[in-house]
């Protein structure tokens, strides 16, 4: 092959890697464009999790989030006469579900109870906040409840922390063994059950997990201790779009319209159904402490 053969060869691959590179990993209709036709497609991107985006004993997709997406399809119905339709889209890694929807264009929506924070601002959009969270430290219930926090160095000696690798609790642990026992070691896990499970067989890891994915664990029966002196229950979350969509001013006018949807027999009847209502009553109390929430 000739030089000037080899040279536009090596040409076109680059040119078609940097385009494959940069081509966006989902789409979703505009605002501007649903509103110009009076429908349009949404692309859904959900992290699977029980009570929050689940499939049911019937073979349907629901959980508190979903739900939240489906009152949020009756708003543009009503109030803009849209109709809407939902490309619903699993990913089970939280880290490939964060990248997929930064990377994403248009009307594309992140369901994976995705903490808000200044920096993640800075790669994303969010709805307002839809819950507030308890972020509960945990071990197999071998090990005695934890007094103070002042008191974890020598209660979790010779243990090793466990964390979603990519969330905030990865951090929190991490501030934890980096504060009080820099000689444990990290270990990593690709989802919340593996998490659960790996503590309810071991004596050896702690763990800061959602205090619901908890909550139902400890329902079926699972080994597991809470650490209430852990406890964090200033986190929300939110409903995530990439930065370059034009629907965050409309979902947050359905949060905010009226009272506020959160404040609605709606919403509330939506945790109770999915989450049960003393876990309700507890998610809710912890939202009530939050100012501004």
């Amino acid at each position: 092959m000739k030089l000037k053969e080899i040279l536009l060869a090596t040409l076109f691959l680059v040119v078609l890697f940097t385009a494959c590179s940069e081509a966006p990993r989902f789409e979703g209709d505009s605002f501007e464009q649903v509103k110009q036709r009076g429908y349009g497609t949404l692309t859904v991107v959900y992290v699977p999790a029980e009570g929050f985006a689940y499939i049911d004993e019937r073979g349907n997709l629901t959980g508190v989030t979903i739900d939240i997406m489906e009152e949020f399809r009756e708003f543009l119905d009503v109030s803009m006469g849209l109709d809407i339709t939902y490309n619903f889209v699993p990913v089970d890694s939280f880290q490939e579900f964060y990248g997929d929807v930064v990377q994403s264009k248009g009307g594309v929506f992140g369901l994976g109870n995705v903490t808000i924070t200044e920096a993640r601002k800075s790669e994303l959009r969010f709805s307002p906040p839809y819950l507030t969270n308890i972020a509960v430290l945990i071990t197999n219930d071998a090990i005695d409840e934890l007094g103070e926090m002042s008191e974890l160095s020598q209660h979790f000696a010779g243990m090793n922390g466990l964390a979603f690798e990519g969330t905030l609790h990865q951090e929190r642990i991490e501030r934890l063994i980096s504060n009080y026992i820099p000689e444990a070691s990290m270990e990593f896990a690709r989802s919340n059950a593996e998490i659960l499970e790996q503590l309810s067989e071991r004596e050896d890891l702690f763990a800061y997990i959602d205090i619901y994915n908890f909550w139902r664990a400890a329902e079926r029966g699972k080994p597991l201790r809470q650490h209430t002196a852990g406890d964090l229950a200033s986190e929300r979350f939110g409903i995530i779009m990439p930065l370059n969509s034009d629907w965050q001013p409309v979902i947050s006018d359905f949060f905010e319209r009226g009272v506020g949807f959160r404040t609605s027999n709606v919403y509330r009847g939506i945790l109770e159904r999915h989450l049960g209502e003393e876990l309700t009553e507890r998610l809710e109390s912890a939202r009530e402490a939050v100012l501004g929430d």
